[in-house]
């Protein structure tokens, strides 16, 4: 249910590996691909860092509060999220979140612009150099998927090119704890994504699910090396419904378990409008910044919320 895909297929076969990507887009919004061009070192050692830093005592990950940052950087607590807006359930995880890296002077920064803010660091010698490589790696890689869109929906090359000059994309690094054998517990509540796409390294422990239109929840199976991504509200708006974004969760896992999520959303000042060729608008346009924060406003608890 979930197909797995090729990228290489995109050099060899552009239009074949295109048709088979819409067909993902428009009927699950979900797929495995491997021979993608993110290294397995770079993401083994992302793995690391994130390890010595969740391995960190509470006290000294406060300081870099996500809830203290008021441009979606830094340290989630456990229990500090509600990703399933309804359920009421608390997800059980940890986060670590990395932004578009800007210096303290740059002109965005200091116009105090919505999501252009420095990002926070943890004192480990490594962290940010290895977290920067790896969302440089990733970000390329979402691009390029996207003139893989471009082609699916008969849109001009470099279409969406100027909309991710400067993202909002977020390297999101994720701790979940084993389940204390309690019946409400669950690692991340049912959602959907709120960017373009989510690419997702996982480290093989199970938990992570999707529900298909109509069908009911699913095991995502784990490709080793191989990227999870999945298409986010705003692509959905963005095509104006042509593809879908799925709701998924994450289950308590038996074991502790461990992601990478990167979320690429677009420019902030992008208009978020229905594509051409896409029919009568579902959606009235919104930039990119609006529809994002109207997003994460909602997910915080409200000792969390900014």
């Amino acid at each position: 249910m979930i197909p797995l895909l090729d990228w290489s297929e995109f050099t060899r076969d552009p239009d074949g590996f295109a048709a088979d990507l819409g067909r993902c887009c428009r009927e699950t919004g979900f797929f495995l691909i491997q021979n993608h061009p993110v290294p397995d070192a770079l993401i083994a050692d992302l793995f690391a860092q994130g390890d010595a830093f969740f391995a960190l005592p509470d006290v000294e990950k406060r300081p870099l509060s996500i809830s203290q940052n008021p441009h979606n950087r830094g340290w989630a607590a456990l229990g500090s999220e509600r990703l399933d807006e309804t359920s009421g359930q608390v997800d059980q995880k940890q986060a670590f979140n990395v932004g578009f890296d800007l210096a303290a002077d740059d002109p965005r920064v200091l116009a105090a612009e919505p999501f252009r803010g420095v990002n926070i660091w943890p004192d480990l010698p490594r962290f940010r150099q290895i977290a920067l490589k790896y969302y440089d790696a990733a970000l390329q890689f979402g691009c390029a998927l996207h003139r893989a869109f471009e082609a699916d929906l008969n849109l001009p090359s470099g279409y969406f090119a100027p909309h991710f000059t400067a993202p909002m994309a977020t390297l999101r690094l994720l701790s979940y704890p084993p389940a204390h054998g309690q019946g409400d517990e669950i690692g991340a509540g049912a959602h959907t994504d709120y960017g373009s796409i989510t690419l997702l390294m996982t480290d093989g422990a199970p938990g992570l699910q999707v529900q298909p239109r109509g069908g009911d929840w699913t095991d995502v199976p784990h490709v080793p090396g191989a990227f999870i991504v999945n298409i986010g509200d705003c692509l959905m708006r963005w095509s104006n419904n042509t593809y879908v974004s799925t709701p998924h969760r994450v289950l308590a896992p038996p074991y502790a378990r461990r992601s990478i999520a990167f979320f690429l959303d677009p420019n902030p000042d992008s208009i978020i409008a229905a594509l051409p060729g896409t029919g009568d608008p579902a959606y009235p346009p919104i930039s990119g910044a609006d529809y994002l924060r109207s997003r994460l406003d909602a997910t915080y608890s409200p000792k969390e919320t900014k």
